[in-house]
């Protein structure tokens, strides 16, 4: 009896860091993947996902591109038994057939156990990164997170409001677009016409985020904005057509525009960037047209512009 008491009091924590067959899955703001935490984990104060109370059990949602599942898949099925000591297995879900890793290693000076986790979505990958101290594993067992991952399921659309929530400013005129959807949850946001499965790029759309620190001189400025214009992403063959410093309800700012081309048909676009400079942080805003739609896009690209406001 001696030895039986303490083994069913393990036991008994082992089962209570299951996730409940009953509980409904939780997603993280703004994401379409879902799961039903192991008991004793809250959403996340810094990042998408769920974290114990100190913070040392951490558990990372968050989306890839649609095409991420599928190198995923060939990758496990070419390599079944997995390498360098790191244990590959699968799980069916109600989002589909999930693929997962579990290894040992190191945060810091920390034995930790990590596990990672990728299942199919509708027009995106959901992805799933699970670190668990050494300490904490004989609660957070390798079954408990299995079920964790098995409850896994995804969403259709986050609504327009919550996703607008999250960004550390407010959106007062979305000039008509059809899709909103957030590239990272209380960071950056697209607004569009396309969508994910037919490509953003042949129809107007807009990124709005913020980025760190820009620099405080004039000069600085204007050769910064126009660096940073002719590396954005997907824009191909581009050629700086203007730049020039205006204000942004009321505050410096940098206008350039470029022309080039995008998605893989060579769309030629017009593409304008805003930079609102601030302090510690800066508003930048992309938007990007055919060049045969740039002039009704414009007057939409500038309505959402000077509808963006501070929050508090």
């Amino acid at each position: 009896m001696k030895l039986i008491r303490p083994l069913a009091a393990l036991a008994l924590l082992v089962v209570s860091a299951l996730p409940a067959a009953s509980a409904d899955a939780v997603f993280p703001p703004g994401l379409r993947l879902g799961m039903v935490p192991l008991i004793g984990l809250n959403k996340a104060k810094t990042f998408p996902g769920f974290e114990n109370e100190d913070g040392s059990v951490k558990v990372l949602v968050t989306e890839l591109p649609p095409a991420a599942y599928g190198e995923v898949a060939s990758a496990f099925n070419a390599n079944p038994a997995g390498t360098g000591g790191v244990k590959q297995d699968k799980i069916e879900t109600p989002a589909g057939l999930a693929y997962f890793t579990t290894e040992s290693g190191k945060a810091g000076d920390t034995p930790v156990k990590r596990y990672s986790m990728i299942v199919p979505g509708a027009g995106f990958s959901g992805y799933v990164a699970v670190q668990i101290p050494e300490n904490a594993t004989k609660i957070y067992t390798d079954e408990a997170v299995r079920q964790m991952f098995a409850s896994t399921v995804t969403r259709r659309e986050v609504s327009v409001d919550e996703q607008i929530a999250l960004m550390p400013f407010k959106i007062t005129d979305l000039a008509a677009f059809k899709n909103v959807r957030t590239l990272a949850p209380g960071v950056s946001i697209i607004l569009a016409d396309g969508d994910e499965a037919s490509g953003f790029e042949p129809k107007p759309y807009m990124i709005l985020g913020l980025i760190g620190a820009t620099p405080q001189q004039a000069d600085d400025r204007a050769r910064f904005a126009q660096e940073a214009a002719l590396q954005i992403p997907g824009v191909r063959e581009s050629r700086v057509t203007m730049s020039e410093p205006i204000r942004i309800n009321g505050q410096q700012g940098f206008e350039t525009r470029i022309d080039g081309v995008s998605g893989k048909d060579k769309t030629p676009v017009t593409v304008v960037q805003w930079i609102r400079f601030g302090g510690s942080t800066s508003l930048r805003i992309i938007a990007s047209a055919p060049r045969d739609q740039w002039s009704s896009a414009f007057t939409r690209f500038r309505a959402v512009r000077d509808g963006i406001q501070p929050k508090g």
